[in-house]
């Protein structure tokens, strides 16, 4: 780019990997405009190794929190995916009460201490309805919060939650995106479609797994029954495989699948709540005789014993909703009730959670279920590389990811999407260099 290029300064903070800075010098480039990163903020230290491989020149500062405005050079743009964990439905949601929830707060100063020309934020979906007590409205006070405080600093404000499969990319992740502009509102409606699937990212004869578990599931099933399956028992339905269709704790007569299959149905059911006098929970324990309504069979006793020895099966009682002295309230089991069955194993029992559909997009990527999905390739079963994770965030090819494969996981599951990223940003460019 030649003397005469136009340039903007921008910073990057909680940068993580740098996917909102390489969407934004993405557009940048596409715009023609010159773009210098003049301060980063990161403190996980796998993060920073990756962002050190990627821009070798930089200097990566650390809490946000310590450092002073006036430490920060002058800049145009502010660029920052704070942390989501406290809006998250993965976590607590407990926002502002949440000391991750505050860190926008460190945002709101420098926005305000520096007044750059505008800003992208992104995080999760969680934060659109956080905190949200009137159902008439479309947000939650936390949203309304953040975005009046960025108004109230001067800025014009649009939000949206875009979908990273609507932007060319194999992965469902709805995010919220915030966009800000000194001088002009930026719209963030009628983005260009564009669909692909996951065989398109992904590689193929590569080493597949010979572990135990997945021999076992291979014996079960051929590999084309498996795409898109999830193995867990935590849920029914046509695209789950259970551990008793593995018999991962036990030979299983087909009338104990039958049992189990119904049961798992069954106890989901409200109308068991309101015969136990309890309030409703998805997944309660039911009682022999609860289970002879809709399982007839003289040897049930012996067959769900059977299956509480193998382990498929736990004994419990229902569990009634109790609040604390502090006003917490939790699930406890009440004596009182009937003695009931309950199935034991949750989703994330397994080493793989699910096997992904080649002709489909992935589900949304998140750092704790990364390691447990696999892919089919030939006639076997394989993890996702981080390669392809990297590609299935929007990441172009030339991205250097020289990481421990545990660290690689946790660093995509927690990054962007990075043509989202782009396309926000050329809206955002298109505003402030008229």
């Amino acid at each position: 780019m030649s003397s005469k290029t136009p340039k903007l300064k921008f910073i990057d903070l909680f940068a993580g990997i740098g996917g909102i800075r390489k969407g934004f010098e993405m557009a940048c480039y596409d715009s023609g405009i010159q773009a210098e990163c003049v301060f980063t903020s990161e403190i996980k230290p796998a993060a920073i190794k990756v962002l050190l491989q990627n821009n070798p020149k930089d200097t990566v500062n650390g809490d946000i929190c310590t450092i002073e405005s006036s430490q920060i050079p002058e800049f145009d743009i502010l660029l920052a995916g704070f942390p989501c964990q406290a809006f998250s439905y993965a976590g607590k949601r407990l926002g502002f009460m949440d000391t991750r929830g505050t860190l926008f707060f460190e945002v709101e100063r420098i926005l305000k201490d520096h007044k750059p020309k505008g800003f992208i934020l992104e995080n999760v979906e969680g934060l659109v309805s956080h905190d949200k007590t009137d159902k008439t409205k479309p947000i939650g006070r936390t949203l309304e919060t953040i975005l009046q405080h960025l108004k109230d600093i001067g800025y014009k404000v649009d939000w949206r939650l875009l979908n990273s499969k609507d932007f060319g990319i194999a992965q469902d992740r709805k995010r919220i995106y915030i966009v800000g502009s000194l001088t002009d509102s930026i719209s963030l409606d009628g983005f260009e479609i564009k669909h692909t699937k996951l065989y398109e990212v992904l590689e193929q004869g590569l080493p597949t797994s010979n572990s135990p578990f997945v021999k076992n599931v291979l014996s079960h099933f051929a590999v084309e029954q498996l795409a898109g399956k999830s193995i867990k028992d935590k849920r029914g339905g046509d695209n789950n495989i259970h551990s008793w269709d593995l018999e991962l704790k036990g030979t299983v007569s087909q009338e104990q699948k039958h049992l189990l299959n119904k049961l798992f149905k069954e106890r989901r059911k409200k109308h068991w709540a309101i015969e136990n006098g309890i309030d409703w929970m998805d997944g309660m324990a039911l009682s022999l005789k609860q289970i002879q309504t809709f399982f007839d069979s003289p040897d049930l006793k012996e067959i769900l014993e059977d299956l509480v020895i193998k382990g498929y099966l736990k004994k419990e009682y229902p569990k009634r909703l109790t609040t604390d002295l502090f006003g917490n309230t939790f699930r406890q089991q009440d004596p009182s009730l009937p003695v009931g069955y309950n199935i034991v194993a949750g989703k994330m029992s397994y080493e793989v959670a699910k096997i992904l559909d080649p002709n489909d997009v992935a589900p949304t990527l998140v750092a704790m279920d990364m390691e447990r999905l696999y892919v089919i390739d030939g006639s076997g079963l394989r993890p996702l590389t981080l390669r392809e994770g990297l590609r299935l965030f929007g990441y172009p090819e030339d991205f250097k990811f020289d990481i421990d494969t545990k660290d690689g996981y946790d660093l995509l599951g927690n990054t962007v999407a990075v043509p989202v990223i782009k396309q926000v940003a050329l809206r955002l460019l298109n505003k402030i260099n008229q």
